[in-house]
């Protein structure tokens, strides 16, 4: 594994100084492509000069995949050595979470959309009730998993890069969007020639390979069912990819 050819960026959506930033597309419960990823960039980052590390893992970290605990559990542990983490929350995420905190709504879109695969890797038989479901699926997930999915954060800056999941309603202020559209907006963001502020860096959206437009760049390449999972390594001007 080793990383694309490196594009130019504009000043304007550099990473702070000394910095390097690297994006996580989404992961959908192929732990066996994490591991390689935390590894190419482990060594990716040893080969840089700045001295502060970061890792930013753009959300939908569970369903479709076959070993969703894995990758939480991968996650709510400790990371490589070195770098600072944060975790976004994705509108697969958020089914988990909310169908756990009571919110039976979801529940059949969450089962539509590749949650029986999530459920399966916590040992979790679906054919029940909500109420009983909801029951077979807290004793099974561990508190630390939980409060990890309780934890995950809609965006995250970094200088002139803004991370989030899905993305962001063009005209309207970031202080103002809505949970909602961060997880769930796809084509009005993305035709979108919008100025966010920032360089926007999102996955949810799934292309064969990563997407780079003035206003964003997408990473979702479909890991859980083309075996690619693809990071986006942000340096000084630079922008360069990694993939599994």
């Amino acid at each position: 594994m080793t990383p694309m050819s490196s594009r130019a960026i504009p000043g304007r959506h550099r990473p702070p100084a000394d910095t390097v930033l690297y994006a996580v597309g989404d992961v959908h419960g192929r732990a066996d492509l994490l591991e390689r990823l935390h590894g190419a960039i482990v060594r990716d980052a040893g080969a840089r000069r700045a001295r502060r590390r970061v890792l930013v893992y753009l959300g939908d970290y569970i369903d479709r995949g076959p070993d969703s605990r894995g990758v939480v559990a991968r996650l709510a542990g400790d990371g490589p050595p070195g770098f600072e983490r944060r975790f976004l929350l994705g509108n697969h995420d958020a089914f988990m979470r909310d169908f756990l905190d009571g919110d039976d709504e979801v529940l059949d879109h969450w089962l539509a959309n590749g949650g029986l695969a999530a459920l399966a890797s916590y040992g979790v038989d679906a054919d029940a009730a909500p109420a009983e479901l909801r029951a077979r699926l807290a004793r099974a997930v561990p508190a630390a998993h939980l409060a990890f999915l309780r934890a995950l954060e809609l965006y995250h800056r970094e200088g002139g890069l803004l991370f989030v999941h899905a993305g962001f309603r063009p005209g309207v202020a970031l202080a103002d969007q809505t949970p909602e559209d961060m997880i769930w907006i796809r084509d009005l963001f993305l035709r979108s020639d919008h100025d966010f502020g920032g360089l926007v860096v999102h996955g949810h959206s799934i292309m064969s390979e990563p997407t780079i437009r003035p206003n964003r760049v997408g990473i979702d390449t479909g890991a859980w069912r083309s075996g690619t999972l693809t990071a986006a390594a942000f340096e000084g001007d630079e922008l360069a990819f990694l993939q599994t």
